[in-house]
């Protein structure tokens, strides 16, 4: 076990040496990890990793290195509290390490569709006010465009509507191009009531505007609640995975010590043990993924 803990060490010091400075072997490290992701991962989470950035809502080493210790730590205590085994406290802690990666993806995801949905907010909401003025879609669409309240990259898909519009002389493409890109409900029903008017040349939209704005708020404010009640869930959530994986220490109370410490030398009990810290750090990580998926797509 020493042997184990010297050449770990050893490594650390040979790649930190090599990087002179903490910051320096961060960013080695942040290095090796982009270029992995560059190569491997989906192109979503290249976009979503560059908005992270331009929202100053990338983690810092200071993040990164409370996040190590928090997860590694309660991992490596968990182990330890289990199977009373150093070398089994550093293979959980590393294991649990190696997600932090994944669980700052899901973070990522949630901030980036919270964002994209106050976007879609602003986009549908002006497109209505700038109808109302213009009664026409792609003038509209025109205005939101050079009003500088919407971002990337929902104004450059914004744009590119109004060139389809022209090259097309049509709004059914770039629509369906739209709604395909974004699929929330307020995006679809604001869509075919232009749609409609469009076609059908309806010379008084105002009151089927104004109930499709009162639909849009109504949308939106069913969706910041739901927010809330995520990070309430979220928070119970957390708390009673915490519980399930110290029942342990309930069982240990009920038997003692020493008769827990006998069991752990039946192959057996390492095996139901192994499986319930993997079925409930299963069960954790769903309950994460649920608590960062996408908001506001109905």
């Amino acid at each position: 076990m020493e042997y184990i803990i010297v050449v770990l060490i050893a490594l650390f010091i040979i790649v930190y040496r090599k990087n002179d400075g903490t910051d320096s072997f961060y960013n080695f490290v942040k290095k090796q990890f982009n270029a992995v992701y560059k190569r491997y991962a989906p192109y979503s989470y290249q976009t979503i990793s560059a908005k992270m950035k331009d929202l100053k809502q990338e983690y810092t080493i200071k993040d990164y290195t409370i996040q190590v210790v928090a997860i590694g730590g309660l991992a490596g205590a968990i182990a330890y509290l289990y199977f009373y085994s150093l070398i089994l406290v550093i293979v959980y802690a590393g294991i649990a390490i190696a997600f932090i990666p994944y669980l700052a993806y899901l973070r990522s995801k949630r901030i980036y569709s919270e964002y994209i949905f106050e976007q879609i907010q602003v986009y549908t909401t002006n497109v209505i006010m700038e109808f109302n003025t213009t009664q026409s879609f792609v003038k509209s669409l025109e205005g939101v465009r050079d009003s500088g309240i919407v971002e990337d990259p929902v104004l450059e898909d914004i744009k590119t509507m109004i060139n389809m519009s022209y090259q097309n002389g049509t709004i059914d493409e770039s629509i369906e191009y739209f709604n395909q890109k974004y699929p929330y409900y307020m995006v679809k029903n604001m869509h075919q009531l232009f749609l409609q008017i469009t076609k059908e040349g309806a010379k008084d939209s105002g009151e089927a505007l104004e109930n499709m704005s009162m639909d849009i708020d109504a949308l939106v404010e069913g969706v910041y609640r739901d927010q809330m009640d995520r990070k309430q869930f979220h928070t119970k959530f957390i708390t009673f995975a915490l519980v399930l994986f110290l029942l342990v220490l309930v069982m240990q109370v009920l038997l003692g010590k020493n008769s827990y410490l006998e069991l752990l030398e039946l192959w057996y009990v390492h095996i139901i043990l192994h499986a319930i810290i993997i079925i409930n750090c299963y069960f954790l990580l769903t309950g994460e993924k649920y608590y960062n998926d996408d908001v506001g797509v109905e």
